[in-house]
């Protein structure tokens, strides 16, 4: 059986990346083909443009927070019945978690997969030098298959042919295309309600047209053929998947525009371990599902909906009486944020939260913190127990406790050294670090096991 899937690589950040895999996504829909993204690297947003433009829930690959096999596993689970996968990638193609290897880089996610490789160039300002940077990528390192090119932000046909000419010859692979540099294209700024405008519709037009405009200039055809690639073995593939449990227990999800920041093999592991997922919409003022077992609150964007969310009384005291009656609760970024005080905007606005968590949240105009974190628990957390897990964080806010006796949840080990982060109270576990349950399946377990303590409790 034929496979076809490629990876959407670039010389570096800002190369247009993003652009050309939602446009190459977006043309191979109109030619009626089914199409699967995946993301390199731990990013929500752009797996939601991908799921937005092929309707397919697509996926992130990330070779540090999971082993081989497991990134192997969630590669062929999201890719049956794919016509094509198109994999984007991270930063620049060997850039990852150290400057000193490949791990965590997209070159390796390209090894991995045994997935051949289009590397997008920025051939602004510059015609034969191209060849010299796609030569170097070449040369750098064995075993990534670099197949193809697209020059990106050319300034007219005449100046793609001097860069098709010039890397053909030097390179000895082919040139598939090309985007202008004027072309009228805008990805809206990553963090500013991105993903409420996505779900409403609002980029669709933009989907279709940069669709449009790849369908103009790359040669799709060509870009198939090289798409080619050896059917992945299956047989030594993880059960990450596998149905372990029969359903023994409910655990409601929030889940809309605010809160919507969750790996998919997050949620699966917790069905295929026995969980029912019951989702439900704090901006719709919905209350906490009925005979739940536990709560999931994930990451997303609760500053843009405060106004709603501080108004929408009756979820926030369902959620605030369950937490409090011993509910096995996780809140991740996003959720640890609506479960404190209150959130003060960079408006100096501010807007009163759920409560349990003692402190406040404040946001900002810049970065808090952003990188990979190895998570272990802290006091008697439920979730990680004394195991560890792999996750990340990213987040425009910063919180300040107001308690003097206040638990951690996580102790967290970055580039920046190791520390405590997040909270832990009642049976709630929350905290600005996004957890991939892929990195120690254990994780869904270990929540599963309370909740059913807790739902034997009740039954008591």
């Amino acid at each position: 059986m034929t496979e076809r899937r490629i990876v959407i690589a670039g010389t570096g950040s800002g190369v247009g990346k993003t652009t050309l895999t939602i446009g190459i996504m977006s043309a191979f829909m109109k030619r009626g083909l089914s199409v699967q993204g995946f993301k390199c690297g731990p990013d929500y947003i752009d797996p939601s443009y991908h799921t937005a433009v092929t309707k397919r829930v697509s996926r992130n690959l990330d070779s540090w927070m999971l082993t081989h096999e497991r990134v192997l596993d969630i590669f062929t689970h999201g890719n049956r019945d794919a016509d094509i996968s198109i994999i984007e990638g991270v930063m620049g193609f060997f850039d990852g978690k150290s400057p000193e290897t490949n791990e965590g880089s997209t070159a390796e996610i390209s090894i991995i997969t045994k997935s051949p490789v289009l590397l997008v160039v920025n051939c602004e300002s510059m015609a034969r030098s191209a060849a010299a940077i796609v030569k170097g990528f070449q040369m750098f390192a064995e075993g990534p298959n670099i197949v193809g090119v697209i020059a990106n932000r050319v300034g007219s046909e005449g100046h793609f042919q001097l860069v098709k000419k010039a890397i053909e010859q030097e390179c000895h692979i082919p040139v598939i295309g090309y985007l202008k540099r004027d072309v009228e294209i805008e990805i809206p700024e990553r963090h500013l309600g991105l993903i409420p405008s996505i779900e409403r519709g609002e980029l669709t037009p933009l989907f279709d047209k940069v669709g449009d405009l790849v369908l103009e200039t790359i040669d799709l055809d060509k870009l198939l053929e090289l798409a080619v690639a050896e059917p992945l073995n299956e047989k030594n593939k993880s059960s990450m998947f596998e149905k372990k449990q029969d359903t023994m227990t409910r655990i409601a999800v929030a889940k809309d525009a605010a809160f919507n920041f969750y790996y998919p093999e997050n949620l699966e592991l917790l069905e295929v371990n026995g969980a029912e997922l019951v989702y439900f919409s704090p901006l719709a003022n919905e209350e906490l599902p009925m005979n739940v077992d536990g709560l999931y609150i994930g990451g997303g964007f609760p500053e843009e909906f405060a106004l709603t969310l501080e108004s929408n009384v009756k979820t926030k005291e369902s959620i605030q009486k369950a937490i409090k009656e011993g509910l096995p609760t996780l809140g991740e970024c996003g959720g640890f944020m609506y479960l404190t005080e209150s959130i003060e905007t960079t408006e100096q606005k501010t807007y009163q939260m759920i409560g349990i968590i003692p402190g406040k949240v404040q946001m900002h105009s810049y970065l808090q913190a952003l990188g990979y974190r190895e998570v272990s628990g802290l006091n008697n957390n439920f979730i990680l127990s004394n195991q560890m897990g792999r996750g990340h964080e990213f987040h425009y806010s910063s919180f300040m406790a107001n308690e003097n006796e206040f638990s951690h949840a996580f102790k967290t080990k970055g580039l920046r050294g190791v520390k405590q982060e997040g909270c832990l109270k009642y049976n709630l576990v929350a905290g600005y670090t996004h957890l991939h349950f892929g990195s120690n399946p254990k994780i869904a377990e270990n929540w599963i096991r309370k909740c059913l303590e807790y739902k034997a409790s009740k039954e008591r």
